[in-house]
């Protein structure tokens, strides 16, 4: 029966991943343009073998933005079904998504009860942000699966004690951070946060354990660094990809709506001449009844970051340009910080939270602007519940003699609101642990139905 189950859940996956590559479909090649640079590191990977954007060029030019572990994804696919199969990644990740689906069900059975266990595997599978993602050629969906399998080992090497469990879960979260580098601190996290968090863990074996898992997880990153300072002389996860221009676009956030920063960067964009832009944004204060000057200043910071690495022709200098770059949004942000302290942390805190963990909408994004607004703020609220029953799910947890478990369950989610809340805030940020998050909303669901039952 628990097989059959979970062979339905997964053939629900799977028919949800159908649903959104047809929805997608007409996106592919208009919107997303992130999705052009790992397209292209899949496809230099998959011919040549090197991590490289350009692997015709003679002289190497190295990747100083993204990091190879979902371009290795991409190649294997490509390898396989020939390169630039968009088709085939998105078909390849509707499997994964299926598998997310198990993993959830090995991480809430592990945590709770086989109850619970089916009710998250479900939840998951109907969860619409994950196969929106997974339609597309971009990271979310493969850190959710791999993330999501760190925390399964994890779980199990902290309930085991196994020495092998724990070096295998320091693997597997670098092999996250790989993906997506905002994961690099997340193994220390948690070899710290656990045993102060939880009595038991602090014993001699389990503390060997958090070693370890610290340990393994740092020699797993070594090759890559290596990398980067062969190529770039500096020991960084992403040279252009820094916290830099996070930390910018982050300053700004919250100065207006959503709406109105994309069309002040499509200003930017689409308008060559200085005065021509500025009178155009002007234009847009008057319209929008905002004041002018901040809107000047954002889009020509934008404009001149930009150009840093927009003006050089040859590929190595422009390399070379984007890390630089990323030095100079550092430099401008913390000025906009120092400008105004008490209204940056009060965005971060409001428009910051919000945006990261619920204003996911997983509607095609040519389409959003025509959704109507109430159709949105519903999916918001959906997502506001969602957080409320995870909450309680912990909750739950913690009553029912599991502290561990509700420990380590709910650190993955602290751990990404402590990083990305100081940075720009996308909804898709805190995708890879919302399996996590649904886990704990089914145990929390669960509770809530066994109590009903009962009375």
């Amino acid at each position: 029966m628990r097989r059959r189950t979970l062979l339905v859940i997964c053939l629900v996956a799977l028919a949800h991943s159908a649903l959104y590559i047809v929805h997608q479909r007409p996106d592919w090649d208009s919107v997303w343009t992130d999705q052009g640079g790992y397209d292209r590191l899949g496809e230099g990977l998959a011919s040549t073998g090197q991590f490289t954007r350009y692997p015709g060029s003679v002289v190497f030019i190295p990747e100083v933005i993204r990091t190879p572990g979902y371009p290795l994804f991409v190649a294997a696919v490509y390898l396989l079904f020939g390169t630039g199969n968009h088709m085939a990644v998105a078909i390849a990740q509707a499997f994964v998504f299926a598998g997310i689906c198990l993993l959830v069900y090995a991480l809430a059975k592990r945590a709770a009860d086989e109850r619970s266990a089916i009710v998250a595997a479900a939840a998951t599978a109907l969860y619409s942000p994950l196969p929106y993602f997974g339609a597309l050629v971009l990271t979310e969906l493969w850190t959710a699966c791999v993330a999501t399998a760190a925390m399964v080992v994890c779980l199990k090497a902290a309930q085991g004690g196994k020495i092998r469990d724990f070096a295998i879960a320091g693997a597997l979260m670098s092999a996250t951070t790989l993906v997506r580098p905002a994961f690099v601190l997340m193994p220390f996290f948690f070899a710290i946060a656990v045993p102060l968090l939880v009595r038991a863990q602090r014993r001699r074996q389990a503390l060997a354990g958090w070693g370890v898992l610290a340990l393994v997880a740092a020699l797993a990153l070594t090759p890559w660094f290596t990398y980067n300072y062969v190529h770039l002389g500096r020991f960084a996860l992403s040279p252009a990809g820094g916290v830099g221009r996070g930390l910018w676009e982050g300053a700004w956030q919250g100065q207006w709506t959503g709406r109105i920063q994309a069309d002040l960067i499509n200003l930017a964009d689409a308008t060559a001449d200085r005065t021509e832009l500025d009178r155009r944004v002007r234009a847009k204060a008057v319209e929008t009844g905002l004041p002018a000057g901040p809107m000047l200043q954002y889009v020509n910071e934008w404009r001149d970051i930009r150009a840093i690495w927009d003006t050089p022709t040859d590929p190595l200098e422009r390399a070379s340009a984007r890390v630089a770059a990323d030095g100079e949004y550092l430099r401008h942000a913390l000025a906009i910080m120092r400008a105004d302290p008490i209204g940056h942390v009060k965005r971060r805190l409001t428009r910051g939270a919000f945006v990261l963990w619920a204003a996911e909408i997983p509607i095609r994004y040519s389409a959003i602007n025509n959704t109507p607004a109430p159709v949105i703020r519903a999916i918001w609220l959906v997502q506001v519940v969602l957080l409320l029953v995870a909450a309680w799910g912990a909750i739950v947890l913690a009553r029912g003699g599991r502290w561990l478990e509700a420990v380590m369950l709910s650190l993955p989610i602290i751990y990404v609101t402590g990083v990305h809340l100081p940075l720009l805030c996308e909804a898709r940020q805190s995708l890879p642990v919302k399996p996590v998050v649904l886990a704990l909303a089914a145990m929390g669901l669960t509770k809530f139905s066994h109590r009903l039952n009962t009375d």
